[in-house]
């Protein structure tokens, strides 16, 4: 059993191994109680959710199975095997594959220090906590205890603590060699555990950055909106100076949205303007990042913008359910229930013979309600939805628009044509 493409060992998508072949897990029935299975089985803490396997990338390959399905948990089972399954697959995709999200288990702390970030480093072995030696310490060690905390950057790590700050019991690791890409501070080498010749006066001190969140605000979802930092306690944006793709995809990554999506310059205005601090500028990531605190970016509120260049952006994960919903007298409609994303999709969804106008649900305060035509056809009915969203209007004794949730982001991408 495996979980992957998460931020951390304890969330992604479930796979399984079977016959050295390692395979997903099909979400029919999956709920908490399988989750709190797939915790324990893993060493990781609490089940805290049960999101999709599609939100973790990359996706499972096309010829990767999909080997069991109908899973049913007490909650109390030790391994995922010893739960009701079904090994017959059968009409499940990898769009269903099953995803998991546990608490990280308390192994690591930082004691001594005015917040959980900074201080004396702690592990924890045989239940018992214990102090770790400078011996062998670097910054790479830090920065893995840093990351492993929810904290930020390594700022400082001092090879012994003064005697206010020394730690009393066990000395549990000396020799701990990091690469710094570790996931927990248990996956870099060390000598044997308590085999040492260190005192507490040699006891090891980590300072971390205060711990990194972000935040899209001023949209109608979490994952849409004008992109925000936390550092020092304090909210601010971010420039868009050398943003692109790769950023929007770090960023999208890091609050579970899945993808992201393209916005005209029009629609990020949408979000309005940031107020206060401008946080970050010239940021620069790879795309493969887990965070955005691990891209290269300036120094912390050093930048040469204004608020009419802070960051705004969408992402398509829990952003979209699409549903043919029904057929009215002369048209047919599909039902698009977030407005955000519609809104946005004026300047993605090509013209064409079938989609001839979007027109605004009436529930939404502030939004224009004057439909936008994406045809020259003007026939079209102008009929507002009575729900709160976006409503795709087909040419009258069209068939009726079969848009399906996996097909959205290519057509969002312009990989389709009409």
């Amino acid at each position: 059993m495996r979980l992957v493409g998460g931020r951390h060992r304890c969330e992604g998508r479930v796979e399984v191994e079977r016959d050295g072949q390692w395979g997903t897990v099909c979400d029919d029935g999956w709920d908490m109680k399988d989750v709190e299975v797939v915790c324990r089985e893993l060493g990781c803490g609490a089940a805290t959710g049960t999101p999709s396997g599609t939100l973790y990338k990359p996706l499972a390959e096309k010829d990767q199975k999909v080997l069991i399905q109908g899973v049913s948990c007490s909650g109390m089972e030790s391994e995922l095997i010893h739960c009701e399954q079904e090994e017959d697959v059968f009409d499940c995709s990898h769009s269903e594959d099953a995803g998991a999200k546990c608490e990280i288990p308390e192994t690591v702390r930082l004691v001594g220090g005015p917040d959980h970030c900074k201080g004396r480093v702690e592990v924890k072995h045989q239940q018992q906590w214990g102090t770790v030696c400078k011996a062998g310490w670097n910054l790479s060690a830090a920065k893995v205890v840093c990351r492993q905390l929810g904290c930020g950057r390594a700022i400082l790590t001092q090879r012994s603590c003064n005697k206010d700050t020394q730690g009393q019991g066990p000395i549990w690791l000396s020799e701990v060699s990091c690469s710094g890409q570790e996931g927990n501070l248990q996956d870099c080498s060390s000598g044997l555990w308590g085999k040492n010749n260190c005192t507490h006066d040699e006891d090891t001190w980590v300072e971390c950055e205060d711990p990194f969140d972000l935040r899209l605000v001023g949209g109608d979802s979490r994952c849409s909106g004008r992109l925000e930092v936390l550092h020092k306690g304090e909210w601010g944006s971010v420039c868009d100076d050398g943003w692109g793709e790769n950023e929007e995809q770090v960023v999208c990554k890091q609050l579970g949205c899945g993808e992201s999506i393209f916005l005209s310059a029009k629609a990020r205005r949408n979000f309005g303007l940031g107020a206060g601090r401008i946080w970050l500028d010239d940021v620069h990531c790879s795309g493969k990042e887990q965070s955005l605190e691990q891209c290269r970016h300036r120094f912390w509120g050093y930048h040469n913008c204004n608020h009419k260049e802070d960051v705004a952006m969408t992402c398509l994960g829990e952003l979209v359910e699409l549903s043919a919903w029904g057929t009215v007298p002369d048209s047919d409609m599909v039902h698009i229930s977030n407005c955000s994303l519609a809104f946005l999709m004026l300047d993605l969804i090509p013209a064409g013979p079938e989609c001839l106008l979007l027109s605004p649900g009436p529930e939404w305060p502030g939004m224009s309600t004057e439909p936008v035509g994406l045809a020259t056809t003007p026939s079209a009915p102008q009929q507002e939805s009575e729900h709160s969203a976006y409503t795709l209007l087909s040419e009258p004794s069209t068939p009726i628009i079969a848009w399906r949730y996996e097909l959205l982001n290519s057509l969002l991408l312009g990989k389709m044509s009409s």
